[in-house]
């Protein structure tokens, strides 16, 4: 019995509870959108390696973060080619310059990023195509990011100037967005032209290899990591580089930290409006309820009676939080906004609704346990 009065009621009285379904759809869409930016904005740390194929970083000990990588020496390279097992092995070189456009422009700082032109490197593979890692072996050659070309003042086939040296523009790449400052992607030479003070003797700031037999890789990982402290050099899973870089932007940065706070509130304010507006609704309907229980109905199924219609709104609301939600998505991808809407950001934002929606209703029901039916009947 309790079922069919729960939908009943909805449906009758669905005036009555169109505002709670409002609520925990907008509630629903708060939280899941500053769960998916604070998503995006740490993942864009870890770009240099996601948007990378290889499998494995070698880099200087101790590195906590991608973009933090220092210098390791060219030797690291004897290390790497005497286990046969290990594969294309390929140099990564980040450098820093100030970008200045022709025109007169003001300068913009600059990440520079040295990757190998050569067809199948490993480097920045998913956004560097074939065609443009080709055009890049022209000296002084370099690709930006389509989102950046607005505060480079630039374009396809536009001249600049990096730390006084002159580069031309040969086309835009999607998908290397940084988080503050522009990345300018290169060939290694014209990496270390443009920053000279990237290392010319072999060394670089990461090299990116495979292993050929996925299930001995432990046994190689573990041999080169023998020689790690003696040679300078570090060996990470690009899972776990990526990772580091990505908890380096959560927990050790002021950003980071901000903004988990204002995820936080954000998550406080839709539970707390979430379980107002639902706890309003029950209250608005104790006449009902106290009608219910003084035809007999026990207080147990009156109880079931406003999980259910708290677990029906709280799934309606969803409903269309997950529905704006993938507006915001395609709206955010348009406009290059860093914004990842992963399973788990709608799985926890949906359950933390859901969980208050269901709590809120039963709080506001357990008053007609206390109360007098005669005087809620009045």
């Amino acid at each position: 019995m309790p079922v069919p009065i729960a939908r009943k009621t909805l449906l009758y009285e669905w005036r009555r509870f169109l505002p709670a379904v409002a609520a925990v759809a907008f509630s629903g869409l708060l939280m899941t959108a500053q769960g998916a930016l604070l998503l995006g904005i740490v993942s864009a740390n870890s770009l240099y390696v996601s948007q990378s194929t290889a499998d494995y970083w070698a880099g200087y000990p101790g590195t906590q973060s991608v973009e933090l990588g220092r210098t390791v020496k060219a030797r690291v390279l004897t290390s790497l080619y005497s286990e046969p097992l290990v594969s294309h092995i390929e140099p990564l070189l980040l450098g820093s310059g100030d970008w200045r456009a022709t025109g007169g422009n003001g300068g913009v700082s600059v990440t520079i990023i040295g990757i190998d032109t050569e067809i199948g490197s490993a480097g920045l593979a998913k956004v560097v195509p074939a065609g443009l890692r080709s055009q890049l072996r022209e000296p002084g050659a370099v690709v930006v990011d389509a989102s950046d070309g607005d505060k480079l003042s630039t374009k396809p086939g536009d001249m600049a100037e990096v730390n006084g040296h002159a580069v031309r523009v040969v086309g835009l790449i999607d998908g290397l967005r940084g988080l503050g400052g522009v990345n300018v992607v290169g060939s290694l030479d014209t990496a270390r032209v443009l920053d000279q003070t990237l290392p010319t003797d072999g060394a670089a700031t990461y090299f990116l290899f495979d292993i050929k037999t996925g299930d001995k890789s432990a046994g190689v990982i573990r041999r080169l990591n023998q020689r790690a402290s003696v040679e300078r050099f570090e060996i990470w899973p690009s899972g776990r580089l990526a990772s580091m870089s990505t908890s380096y932007m959560l927990f050790d940065s002021g950003a980071g930290i901000a903004f988990i706070f204002a995820t936080l509130i954000a998550a406080t304010i839709g539970a707390l409006i979430t379980s107002q507006t639902l706890m309003a609704a029950v209250a608005g309907a104790l006449p009902q309820y106290a009608t219910l229980r003084a035809l007999g109905v026990p207080f147990g199924e009156l109880r079931t009676i406003v999980a259910e219609q708290a677990a029906w709104v709280g799934v309606s609301g969803l409903i269309i939080s997950g529905v704006l939600s993938l507006l915001i998505a395609l709206i955010a991808q348009v406009y290059k906004v860093p914004f990842v809407l992963d399973g788990i950001v709608i799985l926890l934002a949906s359950l933390v609704v859901l969980v208050v929606a269901i709590l809120a209703c039963l709080l506001a029901i357990h008053r007609l346990r206390e109360a007098d039916p005669a005087s809620l009947l009045r």
